[in-house]
């Protein structure tokens, strides 16, 4: 296969500390897509989805698990099938992805009223957060709300990591207890679970996934599949995860070739267990500590501590917007998305060597140069030429 440099918008991965979105598959995922069994798994009938969602519901400590083709369905399904009974309150972050990044689907599918919430600390939701204003009943499981004129509180949608930051393991206990005590359901977004396990602060994914009634994982976000992600919970809610995912049009035939990449992609970045077995998310959080340095030496401040693979940093406090930053990384070779810094396992030396003189001209030399208008964006790279493959 030939090599390529980086045409108009489409960056090499290996250059783009973007978003880990944008990760790609390996030639062992596609080795493993052409192994992969060709039946329907409609009728539940495709053995290499169904190992799949067997292996990864025993890793993560449930019942069952359900394979969909991205994580806003993920979401959309499992939260969906723990509203049984309208009307349905959703606890939630206020930032979250599922409240702010999956077009309305909650209102859309499930009739549900978002109860956001802005966590005390900043970073991630307390269980003091999520009992305030909550409206539960007096007594678990009985018809005896504390205020008839808000909607009943029915699931605490968390999301770990939120933002690059870990949600403890004690905390999670806290807020399934409160919960469970109530008759209130939990949802955990696990977009990125595997940093939350790979920080050592939150718990195996057994651990974390035994906190909620229903826990998505997607496969390429930073584990770099192609396409896929998965709801693990009980035989039931899996059942109407299933369903759901039936009369929303998300029923596929020939998943096998899906499934197979995205287990190997598992395999492959994080390991067979519950814990991060390979390293790869470990050294990604490396990177990010790199990046946080770089910034800090200079006098640059960042908004949230870097605990995994994010750094966020303050333009505000200097007085630069991310497009001015976004710009300078183009004139540099590197595709960012301010204000955050997004690594993960496809990034190259080349790109922190390069987003570092973007922030000597930033913080040090105050060299900002011309916006980058549209005929700009075809930036070759600078010395890391990126595979097709």
């Amino acid at each position: 296969m030939t090599q390529t440099t980086v045409p108009n918008r489409a960056w090499g991965t290996k250059l783009a500390p973007s978003a880990d979105a944008i990760t790609t598959p390996s030639i062992r995922q596609l080795e493993a897509i052409s192994r992969a069994t060709l039946n329907d798994d409609v009728f539940g009938e495709d053995q290499t989805t169904s190992l799949f969602e067997r292996q990864m519901a025993e890793v993560c400590g449930r019942e069952a698990g359900a394979f969909v083709m991205t994580g806003t369905m993920a979401n959309q399904l499992a939260i969906g099938a723990l509203c049984q009974h309208a009307p349905h309150g959703i606890r939630q972050d206020a930032s979250a992805h599922v409240v702010n990044f999956e077009a309305g689907g909650l209102a859309h599918l499930s009739g549900a009223t978002v109860q956001p919430v802005r966590p005390s600390n900043g970073l991630y939701l307390t269980v003091e957060d999520v009992a305030k204003m909550a409206n539960v009943p007096a007594v678990s499981g009985t018809d005896t709300w504390t205020r008839w004129e808000i909607c009943p509180t029915k699931v605490v949608s968390l999301e770990n990591t939120a933002h690059g930051n870990v949600i403890p393991l004690s905390e999670l206990r806290a807020i399934k207890e409160w919960a469970s005590r109530r008759g209130v359901s939990v949802h955990i977004d696990g977009a990125r679970i595997w940093h939350a396990v790979a920080s050592g602060r939150a718990g195996t994914l057994a651990e974390i996934a035994s906190c909620t009634d229903a826990m998505t994982l997607s496969f390429a976000k930073g584990v770099g599949a192609p396409i896929g992600a998965m709801v693990v919970g009980s035989a039931e809610v899996i059942r109407r995860v299933k369903r759901l995912r039936q009369s929303i049009g998300g029923g596929v035939r020939k998943t096998g070739v899906l499934a197979a990449a995205a287990r190997e992609a598992v395999l492959e970045n994080f390991g067979p267990g519950d814990t991060d077995a390979r390293g790869v998310f470990g050294a990604t959080h490396g990177m990010a500590e790199t990046v946080t340095r770089m910034w800090t030496d200079r006098g640059g401040k960042l908004v949230r501590p870097t605990e995994t693979n994010i750094v966020w940093l303050d333009l505000a406090g200097i007085g630069v917007t991310s497009r001015t930053l976004n710009d300078m990384g183009m004139r540099s070779g590197i595709l960012i998305a301010a204000p955050r810094i997004v690594l993960h396992h496809q990034i190259c030396t080349k790109a922190l060597v390069s987003l570092e003189q973007v922030f000597d001209d930033l913080l040090v030399r105050r060299q900002f140069g011309p916006a980058v208008g549209p005929g700009d964006l075809g930036v070759q790279s600078k010395g890391c030429v990126q595979s097709m493959l």
